[in-house]
């Protein structure tokens, strides 16, 4: 297979295990209310928000280890084998019985899955150069959608008719067996943005290489930006089958269709379109993938108000797929546009160290919603998040023009190889 195809089959075989990351973590979400009743459970609207932040707060504080190990390994082997270890602990899932067990299950389930967007990014950045990196990222993108509708429904109608407990056991049995499988087809690229050859480093040494990082104005910019859509798109994962179920008085299955399909499938469609606009900007101007995120923030306020504040489903529906279309467009470059203002070498440990910081951020919105909704309402909460939106868009905005602003330069001419090595 020559350089030129392999490096779409590498975002191929990367979509699909991405799938799994996120419907192994979205599909427990659908089974809430079944958690709720379950005879040794019986968890309250609170716990069952440390469940869902037990997942995010160790995702967080794993991410920037994950990072310094995807910049100093093999990222094949990180990926494969963070896919296989977090596709063994969704199978043990299923054998909880204990509330203890289950949030310390979600907890060892972050741990694992932290491993793979920093190694994941840093090789499709190695294959794929500027002008195509916010397309092959967009595509990938999508499998965070597809994903999180996989296991929602998944979960809701399997939840439905067998037991919360069986959508786990499928999901983990399967994960494992595609992961051995890909250890025969994922190559690691040869070039120089990696270390061939690790070296022992003092704790000194690893603070001062995330310093670095922070060094540079734009990072600050689009970590912050990065909490605060990510503290949306939580309240939205996490809340919305309940949501659905309480107000709308949809059925399990229903509701985890109805509060993952429209907005996630709108979502695969909108981060195509943000690759292909944010790939055309960024030939022209230095920021072209920050501008990109911020049409996709503004645009997105008016629709996350209406998922919260409506009461008839056919608008419901309307505004969460409209909400799904442009948090698209700014997920689409969440990476390229990060990876577009640090050095090559330190591209894993950027996704790692933003990672964790973005879903520590995030990680509170479960709790944090779960209260405030026992006083406001979980309508007005949901409603009140676009305000975030806004926020975060303008914020953007002032980086771009602060830091980012005037034409881009031109690609080089060369650039490191993308010939595979197993």
């Amino acid at each position: 297979m020559s350089d030129r195809v392999y490096k779409w089959a590498v975002v191929g075989m990367l979509w699909l295990i991405c799938f799994f990351n996120y419907a192994d973590r979205q599909s427990i979400f659908s089974v809430f209310p079944l958690l709720q009743k379950d005879p040794g459970l019986q968890l309250t609207p609170v716990q069952l928000g440390y469940v869902a932040s037990a997942f995010m707060w160790v995702y967080a504080g794993a991410g920037w280890m994950a990072g310094l190990v995807g910049d100093r390994l093999r990222r094949k082997t990180v990926v494969l084998a963070g896919f296989i270890f977090w596709s063994l602990v969704t199978l043990t899932f299923s054998f909880a019985t204990k509330y203890w067990h289950v949030v310390a299950l979600r907890a060892i389930e972050g741990f694992g899955e932290a491993f793979y967007f920093p190694a994941a990014m840093a090789l499709i950045s190695a294959y794929h150069d500027k002008d195509t990196r916010s397309r092959a990222m967009g595509i990938h993108q999508s499998s965070v959608y597809a994903g999180t509708v996989a296991g929602g429904i998944l979960g809701g109608v399997m939840g439905q008719h067998y037991g919360w407990r069986s959508s786990f056991s499928l999901l983990g049995l399967l994960g494992m067996a595609f992961g051995l499988v890909l250890f025969l087809f994922l190559k690691e690229p040869s070039g120089q943005d990696r270390a061939e050859s690790p070296r022992k480093e003092s704790l000194g040494e690893i603070l001062k290489t995330i310093a670095e990082l922070f060094r540079i104005p734009m990072v600050w910019v689009l970590t912050a930006v990065f909490v605060g859509a990510n503290f949306v798109a939580v309240v939205f994962l996490v809340w919305t089958p309940k949501f659905l179920f309480d107000k709308f008085h949809m059925s399990l299955s229903m509701a985890g269709f109805s509060a993952t399909a429209y907005l996630q499938m709108a979502s695969v469609l909108g981060v195509l379109c943000g690759g292909v606009l944010a790939d055309s900007l960024a030939r022209r101007y230095r920021g072209g993938r920050m501008m990109t995120q911020a049409l996709g923030l503004f645009c997105g306020v008016p629709f996350v108000f209406l998922v919260g504040w409506t009461l008839q489903v056919p608008l419901l529906i309307l505004a969460m797929t409209c909400f799904g279309f442009f948090k698209g467009i700014y997920d689409s470059n969440i990476w390229a546009s990060l990876h577009d203002v640090v050095p090559p070498e330190r591209r894993a440990t950027a996704v790692g160290v933003v990672n964790s910081i973005s879903w520590l951020g995030a990680g509170t919105a479960t709790v944090t919603i779960a209260a405030a909704s026992q006083r406001f309402g979980m309508s007005a909460c949901i409603s009140a998040t676009s305000l975030i939106y806004l926020f975060f868009g303008l914020l953007l905005l002032w980086g771009v023009s602060r830091f980012m602003s005037g034409r881009s330069v031109p690609a080089a001419a060369t650039g490191p190889s993308v010939s595979a090595t197993g």
